[in-house]
């Protein structure tokens, strides 16, 4: 949220770029927040999405993730809400839970972004997904014990990984979290 005192150097369709006290930083004008989501089938498979990231020209893996109240049929929606939302769009899977895991800034030295971890619980296929008209995202479902070796893989092929999918498989190993 801009401060009164803020310089604003540039303002987008999503993006505002500021300046306070000297320091340049990003800002999200479009929504009011950011949504990951933790979703793990019946079977122990992770749900991972693929898609053509345009700013680093590549083929991402991540794991669903989504805007909050970012669109006119969107506005006032809850983060659970979103989370849920996004996670049909992106994966087809319907979680009869959303669980907050925790808060906090995406990237504290460039974006006052603040991000919300649900774990999807209880899931089914209900859809396809793929994303809305905007995205063309793959669907991949790693079994748990496979993922070290997929992520390899992965990285073989050139592709990138998002560091919040060791985020994800940290928290479903971690006690602190409430381990699977």
């Amino acid at each position: 949220m801009t401060d009164q005192n803020d310089k604003i150097l540039y303002e987008g369709q999503y993006l505002r770029l500021i300046n306070r006290k000297g320091w340049e930083f990003a800002e999200r004008i479009n929504c009011a927040g950011v949504v990951f989501i933790l979703a793990v089938t019946n079977d122990d498979k992770i749900v991972l999405c693929e898609q053509y990231r345009v700013p680093v020209g590549n083929s991402v893996i991540e794991i669903p993730a989504g805007l909050v109240s970012d669109t006119e049929a969107t506005l006032g929606e809850t983060f659970e809400d979103a989370a849920k939302r996004e996670l049909l769009e992106e994966t087809g899977y319907q979680a009869e839970k959303m669980t907050l895991i925790m808060e906090g800034p995406a990237a504290v030295g460039s974006s006052s972004a603040m991000i919300h971890f649900y774990r999807a619980e209880r899931l089914e296929k209900v859809a396809s997904g793929g994303g809305d008209e905007t995205e063309n995202i793959i669907v991949h479902e790693v079994a748990l014990q496979d993922i070290d070796s997929q992520l390899r893989k992965w990285q073989m092929q050139r592709k990138y990984i998002e560091p919040k999918i060791f985020t994800a498989l940290y928290f479903l190993s971690s006690k602190i979290f409430g381990s699977r």
